[in-house]
């Protein structure tokens, strides 16, 4: 009896050679787009009827989407487009550069503007925190269908796009209020593997060229699969000569765009390289290993030793240009981070960790989706041929290339689901047709359940825990993500005091920012390591200390949440620290209680002037 799954690749192979001529056109009057957006409304629905309190009460998923909204009130409220300064954090010296990319602000300034006539300021930037994640999860579905569509048709689209939202690393980048940079790194990787899929080498090169350039604009996290795309390239090149060109033009749009948008979202004067962004020694490289490779595609060597030759002079040159313009470069943009900074900041954002870092319910949704994906792509290699087998066989690579790098970096997971997804889709839709096929229904049952449990894989650990005895209560505290603390509510009294500098620890400074017209000391944001640094370490002194630092630094105000998990892991670590006295409700006589009015949770004091 035939296989079935065979038969379909064996469609997908003719397929996929009859796009190779397909036009623009014929794309267009294909039912792609329906499928994708009935299948994104419902999804939009659901995620929006789900985070409907969070949008109502401005509920913001972490401190970095309300600093977002802050870049792109300043905007709005005259600050210079290539000013990135935040000028209420650390204002005593200046404000701290932020290293964000403007282009995400763009989308965001885009529907507050075209919605502020309509809808007041107010109601503009609700819908903005609404509608610009749910767009971000509408292109991302449709450039991951799209793959789907061009090499196995137009069945597996709908249950595709489904299994992006299985993701819950990769849901979490795309839902309202989620507004900061992640959900378009993951458009510009998308952007970047559609490229490589052209049939036109010029255009899909520059295509992708461009979309890494946008995205390593946006963070320079995007490097390592950048790099992964590149050597993919390289390996066409190496296999088939007639492929040199896709090197060529896809580093012919790397170089050239991230000119472009260095150009449109920098300041140049200066041109100075911070190695947590793309800067000009960045851009030296990427120049340098186009114009190489172009010219290398254009003598077309003969041989292979010729082409590694010119590769290892392209790669080589380039790092060794970075190295010596920016040789703080070499490591990673922490690597020199002060150790206290290390400690009490860095190494508690888990999503920027490894994943053997995270919890094991996070680690296992991380991982278990792209996994599964690559399994499946392998599935695809071994029951294909031709150009249908060339093609899963580099998605495998780049799939694993993606899922290493999340290994690394917990949040690149979520690009590593939405690349997954290509090969999920069709690989849920083969197992529940196999479930349907089942004839005893407790059969059926417990294949169903296995399905969730593999799908779901948090649910068994967290009902597993659930039935554990319960840990240490200060361990927990520590752990604790939540607050009961309802800041926005306090903060409009803190909003009546005389504008001054709030001291507050690092996690709830960005929300006091937002809903107050004072400024505080710091945020999480390594550019202000001096400023982070004064926080830590004042929270962690003794009293005494604690009041010649901030008398001498000229702040007006302290804030906490004492159930904060920030405040919880500085009293810990010192016992006899401020933050200790503090949350335990032992003020030091230097500082004067604020009244605050409800049950909001922050505590507020006013630092008396030296005497």
């Amino acid at each position: 009896m035939a296989d079935p799954f065979k038969n379909r690749l064996s469609r997908g192979i003719w397929r996929l050679n009859a796009l190779q001529t397909a036009t623009l056109y014929s794309f267009k009057t294909s039912d792609f787009f329906v499928r994708v957006a009935l299948t994104w409304a419902a999804i939009a629905l659901v995620v929006g009827l789900i985070n409907i309190g969070g949008i109502l009460s401005a509920r913001f998923p972490d401190p970095d989407d309300i600093m977002r909204l802050l870049q792109v009130r300043d905007v709005m409220g005259g600050q210079a487009w290539l000013d990135l300064h935040q000028y209420r954090v650390d204002a005593a010296n200046g404000g701290v550069l932020m290293h964000w990319s403007r282009l995400v602000d763009i989308p965001l300034l885009l529907v507050i503007g075209a919605l502020t006539p309509l809808l007041g300021e107010a109601g503009a930037e609700v819908a903005a925190l609404t509608i610009v994640p749910l767009i971000t999860l509408l292109i991302s579905m449709m450039l991951t269908a799209r793959i789907v569509w061009k090499v196995l048709g137009d069945e597996p689209i709908t249950m595709t796009c489904i299994a992006m939202v299985l993701s819950v690393p990769l849901l979490f980048q795309l839902t309202p209020m989620r507004i900061d940079h992640h959900g378009w790194q993951i458009v510009g990787g998308l952007i970047a593997v559609n490229g490589i899929m052209a049939q036109r080498v010029w255009l899909g090169g520059l295509i992708a060229g461009l979309a890494m350039a946008a995205w390593l604009s946006i963070s320079l996290e995007g490097l390592p699969l950048a790099a992964a795309i590149c050597a993919l390239m390289a390996w066409r090149w190496w296999s088939d000569a007639r492929k040199r060109g896709w090197l060529a033009w896809v580093m012919a749009g790397l170089a050239g765009g991230s000119v472009l948008f260095y150009g449109l979202t920098k300041n140049v004067r200066g041109l100075v390289t911070f190695c947590d962004a793309i800067g000009p020694a960045h851009i030296a490289m990427f120049v340098f290993g186009a114009v190489v490779l172009g010219a290398l595609a254009w003598a077309n060597p003969k041989t292979r030793m010729t082409l590694l030759a010119g590769y290892a002079l392209a790669g080589g040159g380039a790092l060794a240009l970075l190295f010596y313009t920016a040789p703080d470069c070499a490591g990673s943009s922490f690597s020199r981070l002060d150790p206290v900074l290390t400690k009490f900041w860095y190494e508690q954002v888990s999503e920027g960790l490894p994943l053997w870092h995270q919890t094991l319910s996070d680690a296992l949704q991380i991982a278990i989706f792209p996994l599964l994906g690559i399994l499946a792509s392998l599935r695809f290699i071994r029951s294909s041929e031709g150009a249908l087998k060339t093609f899963w066989i580099e998605y495998s690579a780049l799939l694993l290339a993606a899922f290493l790098v999340a290994m690394l970096v917990a949040r690149a997971g979520a690009l590593a689901a939405a690349l997954a997804a290509v090969p999920m889709g069709w690989q849920i839709a083969e197992w529940l047709r196999k479930i349907r096929e089942m004839k005893r229904p407790l059969q059926r049952v417990l294949a169903m359940i296995a399905l969730v449990a593999v799908l779901a894989p948090a649910m068994p650990v967290k009902a597993v825990q659930g039935l554990l005895p319960a840990q240490n209560s200060a361990n927990l505290q520590i752990s604790a993500k939540a607050s009961a603390c309802n800041i926005a509510e306090s903060a409009k009294l803190l909003a009546n005091l005389p504008k001054g500098e709030i001291f507050a620890p690092l996690d709830i400074s960005p929300r006091l920012l937002l809903e107050t017209h004072h400024s505080v000391v710091a945020t999480g944001h390594h550019r202000g390591e001096k400023s982070m640094l004064f926080v830590i370490e004042t929270l962690t002194s003794p009293a005494d200390k604690a009041k010649k630092a901030l008398q001498q630094r000229g702040s007006n105000y302290i804030a906490l949440c004492p159930d904060l998990s920030e405040v919880a892991m500085y009293a810990n670590s010192s016992p006899d620290g401020l933050a200790a006295n503090l949350i335990s409700g032992e003020a030091p006589k230097w500082l004067e209680p604020i009244a605050l009015e409800g049950q909001n949770g922050l505590k507020a004091w006013l630092i008396l002037p030296a005497k």
